[in-house]
This record gives structure tokens, sequence and C-alpha cells, in this order.
């Protein structure tokens, strides 16, 4: 019977996909109608420097001790340091554009609502599976990071030497890491408990991390040679195009501070709270980044840079075995904070999207005594403990950039549609036009660098970018609406211009591997929307108009009582 009605439900499958793909909610509703789908409140702990320690504590730890080693290796070089700017000017325009949606909606499901709100369901599902995605593979991937660290502290040199060798497992998965498990099953179950005393076990563990920072960073100015970064090959060995492809995979080390707006449900005021937690964040990050590269550029020649655990390798290269050890257990500390951070987001947006009926309704609810999203937190720590039990970190790196790049490109394009044919009320087909041709023109440029074309294409290509950004400003008006708890990017369109031409011409400089498993993964994630996650929204949003048509049918019917008594009584 069921699989019988589920089979005519399929038939319908092109009606419900026109009236729902671009179907958008206001941010009232996204307040309001589907947040009560998951019962309970989340519970408003969090105050600005809670949000400041968790963006530090979510980023800081992936950045630095996982990706700087083997980019400064095998990609920049001791330039390694610019392609963190790089990368963090990408990523502090993109904090700017998650700021304004995230006090406009301050919900806990971040890009999802945003796009959701914005571009309609599919676009805001498919951003939400992508940062799913990206969430899960860069946790399994950093927690194996901590057994090489952890390793370290207790005096091993050998990253390997507490994972399981497998015999007949294919190369890439035949190291099984259980210390990896074991650390995701510990924060998970501390996640069940209490968002505010896991910020407040955050906010511990970032303090002493960065002492463990300061300790490198000093270090390394006090005992680094500038000749390490100039000897062998200059600064920049890899060219100018090996900054820039350094500078994309690196940019997975910002992978946190999207964590901050998913917190806006359990937040303090967060007109005011938001802004300070993200944009905070991502400033003091994107300075200690570039103080560590240098740090361990200046310590040792690029070329002897060991790939795993790199800090801690450096330092026993340099003969000081009980710094290494420090340096290790630091960095292990940091790691820690900063997949506790991001398994926290990422419950949130997972409870969302349940809220939104595109994957089942139990993953969005939130447990009436803790006030967390319980089963959504249980349900991705196994996903990711399974994951980081037999994956390594080469395999999944890119493909978690490919998804953070296209997620921040999406937000980019939303806030200006948001600002100038949602608030503005300008013809949609305007900014529709503009955006597709600053997607164009971004991508010729970004194709005529990666395919090392003469130097006149760069030129025209980044000069119509420019031109089409003058006549959209010149002849599209933006009104500028005043609230009092609202928050605004400044100097629009540009902003979010420039983080769309920098997150399109990032995207471009992965390898053709990473674009093949992300096709991949859009392909099961859309045949998932059309199998189940159009019907399961249809069949939610049909319920709901019964229910408002029954209630005015009800108030109608009510009132024609009220009408009679009185005309009797008169």
């Amino acid at each position: 019977m069921v699989f019988s009605t589920y089979l005519n439900s399929l038939t319908k499958t092109p009606q419900k996909l026109k009236k729902r793909m671009l179907a958008t909610w206001t941010p009232d509703q996204e307040l309001n109608k589907v947040r009560l789908r998951s019962g309970a409140d989340m519970k408003r702990k969090l105050t600005w420097y809670d949000l400041v320690a968790l963006g530090v504590g979510g980023m800081l730890g992936v950045g630095v001790f996982v990706t700087t080693g083997p980019v400064a290796r095998k990609t920049s070089g001791p330039s390694v340091f610019i392609s963190y700017i790089i990368a963090a000017i990408s990523a502090l325009l993109s904090s700017l554009c998650y700021t304004e949606f995230s006090v406009d909606v301050p919900v806990a499901g971040g890009a999802f609502s945003y796009l959701r709100v914005t571009f309609g369901e599919f676009v805001g599902y498919f951003a939400g599976a992508n940062i799913l995605m990206e969430y899960v593979l860069s946790n399994a991937a950093v927690s194996r990071s901590f057994t090489e660290y952890l390793s370290c502290a207790f005096g091993r040199n050998d990253p390997n030497s507490w994972r399981l060798h497998v015999h007949g497992l294919m190369q890439g998965y035949n190291m099984l890491d259980f210390p990896a498990v074991a650390l995701i099953i510990v924060l998970t179950i501390c996640l069940c408990h209490s968002t505010k005393e896991s910020s407040m076990l955050n906010l511990i563990m970032t303090a002493f991390h960065m002492v463990f920072f300061g300790f490198i960073i000093i270090a390394g100015f006090c005992n680094g040679k500038v000749d390490n970064l100039v000897k062998p090959g200059g600064i920049a060995p890899f060219g100018v195009r090996g900054i820039l492809d350094g500078a994309a995979i690196v940019y997975f080390s910002y992978i946190g501070y999207d964590t901050v707006s998913t917190m806006a449900e359990e937040i303090r005021n967060p007109s005011k709270t938001l802004p300070v937690g993200i944009v905070g964040s991502v400033l003091i990050v994107s300075a200690l980044y570039c103080l560590m590269a240098l740090s361990l550029c200046l310590l040792v020649p690029y070329n002897m840079i060991p790939e795993g655990a790199s800090f801690s390798a450096v330092f026993e290269q340099m003969g000081w075995k009980w710094a290494s050890n420090v340096v290790g257990a630091g960095a292990s500390l940091g790691i820690v904070a900063s997949l506790l951070v991001a398994m926290l987001g990422q419950a949130r947006y997972l409870c969302v999207i349940g809220r939104a009926r595109l994957v089942p309704s139990w993953f969005a609810q939130v447990h009436p005594t803790t006030g967390t999203p319980l089963n959504a937190t249980i349900i991705l720590g196994i996903c990711q403990a399974s994951i980081a039990l037999f994956t390594e970190l080469d395999i999944v790196i890119e493909m978690i950039s490919i998804g953070t790049l296209l997620v921040f490109y999406l937000v980019s394009n939303a806030l200006i549609f948001h600002r100038y044919a949602i608030l503005s009320k300008n013809p949609p087909l305007h900014t529709l036009i503009f955006l597709f041709l600053l997607s164009c023109t971004s991508f010729a440029f970004s194709l005529s660098w990666k395919f090392k074309l003469h130097w006149w294409n760069l030129l025209l290509f980044a000069g119509l970018t420019i031109f089409a950004t003058v006549i959209f400003q010149y002849m599209v008006p933006l009104v500028v609406i005043q609230r009092p708890e609202g928050w605004f990017v400044p100097f629009m369109p540009w902003p979010a211009t420039i983080s769309i031409f920098l997150n399109v011409f990032l995207m471009t400089t992965l390898k053709m591997m990473a674009y093949k498993r992300f096709g991949i993964w859009a392909g099961v994630i859309t045949i998932f929307y059309v199998l189940y996650g159009v019907h399961s929204t249809y069949h939610a949003e049909e319920i709901l108009e019964m229910v408002v048509v029954d209630n005015v049918n009800n108030n109608s019917s009510t009132q024609q009582q009220i009408t009679k008594v009185d005309i009797q009584l008169v």
C-alpha cells in the first residue's frame, strides 16, 4: 500500500518540482513557522566572546596544522603565507556576506537558510548538502591529523605509528585510525549534553591553544633564518601560479567561521553579537595563519618541511625534542577545539534541513532538556567516525575546498540579489543578468589564467568584470532600509562582486579529480532530492495549507455565528 502510494507520488514529480524548486520562504517564516517544527527551542546562552572563541577555535586547529606543511612543500614554497593572505581576503569578503544574512535571518540554518529565502528550495538544499559534505569530510580529515600530532607529543616520529595497517585494502584507505574514532565519539557525547558547556570547554582549550601559537611564532622568528625564505629557488619557487594554487587549498583552513552563523538561535542579541563574532574571528585567525606559516618557513627550507605533523617534525629536525613534544600536545588541543566547533555547526545545519522536510523530520528534533539537536549530532558523528577510520587526508582535502568555495560563491550571489532585487524591489531580471555576466567573466578570466593564455585575455576579462559592476551599480538603484537591528555590508556591490570573482578563480585552480568526485556527490544529492526531498516538502506544505484553510474557515464560521447572535439581540 505504502509502496504503491509512493509510486503514484513519483508520477507527479514534474509538477512537484515546478512548484517546489524555486519556492522561497520569508525571513519571518524561517524564524517562526519553520523553527517550531523542532519542538523545543534552542537555549539562548551565548555571548560575543563565546562566538569569537568558537570562530577562532573552529578555524585554528584545521588550517595551520593540517594544510601548511603540505602546501609549503609541494605547492607554494615559502610564499605559503601569501597564499594565506589571498585566501583570507576571500574569506573576509564572504564573511561579510554571511554576517548581513545572519543578522537578517538569525536561525541555525546558515547558508542553507540564506539561499532558501533568496533563490528557492533547491539551491538552498544543494548548498546545505554540500556544507554537510564539507563538514563531515573535513572533520574526518582533521581527526586523523589529531592522531599524528598526539603521537608526536608522546615522542613518536612516525605519524602512522598509532594507526593499524591492513593488507588488502586500497592504498589511501588501508591505515585504520582508532584514536580519531575515539575522539569523535567523546566529542559527540559532549555536544549532546549542552551547547553552553561545550562553548566553555572550547574557550578554555582555545586560550591554551593561543599560548602554543605564541610559542611557535616567537621560536620561528627568534631562531629562524631569512635565508630559508629565499633558498632554494627564491621566496616563490613555484611562481605566482603556485601561490594562487596554494590559496585554493589553504582555503580549507577557513572552514569554521560559518559555524558561528549557525549559532544564531543560541545567541543573546544576535544583531550586535553576530558581526563581532564572525568578522572578528576571521581577522584574528588570518593574522595568526600568516605568522605561523612564515614562522615555519623561517625555521627550515621549504623542501625540508615534512608533510605530516609539520610543526612538530620541524622542531625535531632542529634537535628540540622537548619543543616537538610540546607542539604536538598544543596542536592536538587545537585540533580538538576545531573539531568541537565544526561538529557543533554541522548538527545545526542538518537540524534546519530536517525542519524544511528535505531530509526526514527525525533529524530536526531538539531535545527538550539539553536544548541540542540530539539526533543530528549522533548520526553525523557516526558518519565522520566511519570516514576517519579509513580515509587519508589527501583524498578529501580538495573536495572539501571545492564544496566550501561553491557555497561561499552562492552566498555572495544571494546577497546581491537580496539587496538589489528583494529589498530594493528592482526587477529581478536586471540583477540576474548582472550575476550571470559576472560569473561568466570571472570564469573566463580564471580559465585564461589556468591555461596560460596571452596576457591580453586576462586584462580583457578583468576589465569586463569591473565594467559590468560599474554599469550595474549606476543603472540599478540600491535602496538602503534603515532598521534598528540591521547590519549591512558597506560599499555594495563591490565586496560581494570581489568575493564572487575570487571564489570562482580559486575553484578553477583545483585539480580535475576534485571535480569528478564533486560531480558524483552532486548527482547523488540531486537524485535524493528528486526521489525524496521534493515529495516530502510538497506534502508538508500541502498539510500546512490545509491547516491554514481550516483555520480561516473556522474563523469565518465563528464570525458569522457572532453576527447572527447580534442581529437576534437587536
